[in-house]
Parts: structure tokens; sequence; C-alpha cells
């Protein structure tokens, strides 16, 4: 059984996500513990709900970012996890933080990397006038935002689109891909080697495809 932590920062809705597909499409996987940078991270109560162990590390408590990266990763590495997945945890990572969870930490960003990179990502592709925007599923490395990528979803900017509406729109996709990543990676059919995606699509599945490298 592959062994997952999921890290949050607010309410976390992809972390529901793939817990629900954790748990219907009976993963080769465990979800050991849900861990937040915020007290008042309301998906806490959700993970504890599930029987899932839901820590705080207050980033807070601790005077720099790397001292609270360390403590970070201290929680993290006491659960010996096989991925570590970022749904929604709202922390720039450091460099050292980053290299220790090389090839096993995923991401998912809402909008289509390489574009509109950062907070506001929807207030940016309105602003820009995209057609099409998105969500991408990508492993986390030092550069912000720009990790390989895994899979993205693309829905179409509406006319009448506010950031509400295209938000929304955005997040329902985010619910199918990123459970269908984290499945792949526990599956052993998702890897990072030589910085290059390796992805095999679930027979059933094969919507989920790695983009052209």
């Amino acid at each position: 059984m592959r062994r997952i932590v999921i890290l949050i920062s607010g309410r976390g809705s992809n972390m529901e996500a793939i817990i629900r597909a954790a748990k219907n499409e009976k993963w080769p996987a465990q979800i050991v513990a849900v861990i937040s940078n915020r007290a008042d991270a309301s998906g806490l109560d959700y993970a504890a709900a599930q029987g899932i162990s839901a820590i705080v590390v207050p980033h807070k408590d601790y005077p720099t970012r790397e001292a609270f990266d360390a403590a970070l990763q201290e929680r993290i590495d006491a659960f010996s996890p096989d991925v570590v997945v970022l749904a929604g945890f709202m922390r720039v990572l450091t460099t050292p933080f980053v290299a220790h969870y090389a090839g096993r930490m995923l991401n998912i960003h809402p909008s289509l990397l390489p574009s509109f990179t950062g907070l506001a990502t929807h207030r940016q592709a309105l602003a820009a006038g995209v057609k099409v925007h998105g969500a991408t599923v990508h492993f986390v490395t030092a550069d912000l935002d720009h990790g390989p990528v895994v899979v993205q979803a693309v829905v179409p900017v509406l006319a009448d689109d506010s950031e509400a509406t295209l938000a929304a729109r955005v997040l329902e996709q985010e619910h199918v891909i990123y459970p269908r990543a984290v499945r792949a990676f526990v599956e052993g059919r998702l890897s990072l080697v030589d910085g290059a995606v390796h992805l095999i699509p679930d027979q059933v599945e094969p919507s989920l495809q790695a983009p052209a490298q």
C-alpha cells in the first residue's frame, strides 16, 4: 500500500475529491495524514471525520520560512509517505524542502501552465482575454508553478464570465484530473525520470495522458 500525505491551507476541496476517489475506487494506497499550516483550515475537520490524522504545523510559530519547512518536513516524514500532495497549500516552499521530495510531490494549479502563474489566475485569464483556461497537475520543483506537467484540463472562457463563474468551472475539472493523477502515481503508472514525465494511461480512463514532451 502506497502512503499519501496531503497538505492544505483551507477547505481542501481537492483533498476531499482525492479522499473520496481513493475510497470509492479502492486505490492501492492509504491517505495517512492531512497537514495544514493553519489551525482554522476547515479541511482538517473533514479529514478527521474520515479517520485520517489531521495535523497543524502553524507557520506563524516559526521565525523563518526555512525553520517552518524543516518542522513541516519532520512531521511529514514521520508518516513515511510515498507521495506528498499539495491541495491548496498556500506556502512558497524552500529549495531544500522541494529537493527532499523531488519526484514525489504533486501540485495542482488553476491555470494552463506556463500561463498565469502565481495568484489570481482567473482574473489574469479574464484580463488577458483568452478563450480557454483550465488547470494543471504538475510535479513540484523549486521554480514556482513551473514543474513538469502531468496533465491539464481545458475549459472555455465565456463572454459573460466573472472570476467566480470561471473559477467554479475550473475547480470542477480540478476535482477530476487531480485524483486521476494521484491514482496514477500510487499505481506506479506515473513517474518523473530525468525531468521528464512518464505516464501510462489507465485502460479504463485513457483520457489521462501526459502532454507531448
